[in-house]
């Protein structure tokens, strides 16, 4: 999932926080981080090494006993304590940032052997532990070359410790990342995973509290009506004709919430006419003029038309309730595989995704399906968000 702002800084590549500014005379903060990071190595290198030697000395040693095996998975374990110690490090000092890797799974079934095994055979915790070997001899020499030159070569320490913390990135990067691009991707659904099942829930809830506010309430106050009605038309047939003609009146609003409470849950037009259709309709009772222009050459999966429908549709009740627009418009069309929203407002700007807000759930929503939602919303307006859905054909859609 992808979630950006054009009000926030600009993120490097992957792998990276930000890019450190180049060395430079005066000694900035950044290279003072890098000196500290060069001369941490050497502890930091020490204690790494032998808690490796000792535990894989240990384990290989009982490894034709019961102990040994389970010595190995703890210290493997233990190694991958030690990566993500380093990975803060690496971040905080050279500004250089690498993707956690993954839990380790294992079957909840297959008790203590499915987690042994799980553990014995952790990339992430090998890896690791050759990282470990590697320090100790550069933490020799990055130690005993900063130190000399802090004294003897001060006026050129900058670029020494910028040459040697770059080859501490490269090796944070090639040794303490995730295993590969398939170990992220897995990362990524377990979170995408998560945000569904969190999504389906609220709704649930949602639709649960609207039933029981709403429609419920008229239906009970109809029944205990009619009841009434039914007690009185001998005795007062006026009365129990008056109160039939009530219990009409509720009957209707009932109606009008049940039908309320479908749209929501997916709109008859969306189904039987569209995108296209289903837009103009939510547009219609958006407070502010809006103009809806949907270019697709044919309908996509019914899943993918739903979220961009409630995508649309949110952000149009954002625009009537916060944005103080005059006017609005949405574009939809189709490129590349890609099912592309803009939605733009006149209003005074100031929209955010962070925690907490619509937007931010907006955006969770679409990364569970491998969506995209940016926002650029500077102070004064204008707005304008895009959201990019993956195209599926309805015909080789599964519902």
């Amino acid at each position: 999932m992808t979630v950006s702002s054009t009000n926030e800084g600009v993120q490097g590549d992957q792998g990276h926080a930000r890019l450190p500014r180049p060395p430079a005379f005066g000694f900035p903060a950044q290279t003072w981080k890098e000196i500290a990071h060069l001369l941490a190595n050497l502890p930091m290198g020490i204690l790494g090494f032998v808690y490796s030697l000792v535990w894989l000395v240990m384990g290989l040693g009982l490894a034709i006993t019961v102990v040994g095996l389970p010595l190995l998975a703890l210290g493997l374990r233990g190694s991958r304590l030690y990566g993500a110690f380093e990975r803060r490090r690496a971040r905080a000092l050279l500004l250089v940032r690498v993707d956690e890797p993954s839990r380790l799974r294992h079957h909840a079934d297959g008790g203590f052997f499915s987690w042994l095994w799980a553990r014995l055979r952790d990339p992430v915790g090998w890896r690791t532990t050759l990282y470990s070997f590697m320090r100790l001899p550069w933490a020799v020499v990055t130690f005993c070359v900063t130190l000399l030159s802090l004294f003897l070569a001060w006026p050129v320490l900058p670029w020494i410790a910028r040459g040697l913390t770059n080859a501490d990135r490269a090796m944070v990067r090639g040794l303490l990342s995730p295993s590969d691009e398939l170990e992220r991707r897995i990362a990524e659904l377990e979170s995408d995973r998560g945000t569904v099942v969190d999504t389906a829930a609220a709704d649930l809830r949602r639709i649960e509290r609207d039933l029981h506010d709403g429609a419920q309430a008229r239906l009970v106050a109809l029944a205990m009506g009619l009841g009434l009605a039914k007690e009185k038309v001998l005795e007062d047939p006026g009365a129990a004709a008056a109160m039939v003609d009530e219990a009409h009146g509720e009957v209707k609003l009932a109606l009008q919430e049940l039908r309320d409470l479908a749209r929501g849950i997916h709109p008859a037009v969306l189904t039987d006419r569209g995108l296209d259709a289903a837009l103009s309709s939510v547009a219609a009772r958006c407070t502010v003029p809006v103009e809806v222009a949907v270019d697709l050459p044919e309908r996509p999966a019914p899943a993918i038309e739903g979220i961009a429908y409630f995508t649309v549709s949110e952000l149009l009740q954002n625009i009537s309730k916060h944005s103080g627009a005059r006017t609005a418009a949405v574009e939809v069309w189709r490129s590349d595989g890609r099912l592309l929203i803009h939605v733009r407002d006149d209003g005074h700007g100031g929209a955010s995704t962070d925690r907490g807000s619509g937007l931010a759930g907006l955006a969770e929503r679409l990364g569970s399906v491998d969506g995209l939602f940016t926002v650029d919303s500077p102070v004064g307006g204008p707005t304008a968000v895009t959201a990019e859905l993956p195209w599926r054909d309805r015909g080789a859609a599964r519902v």
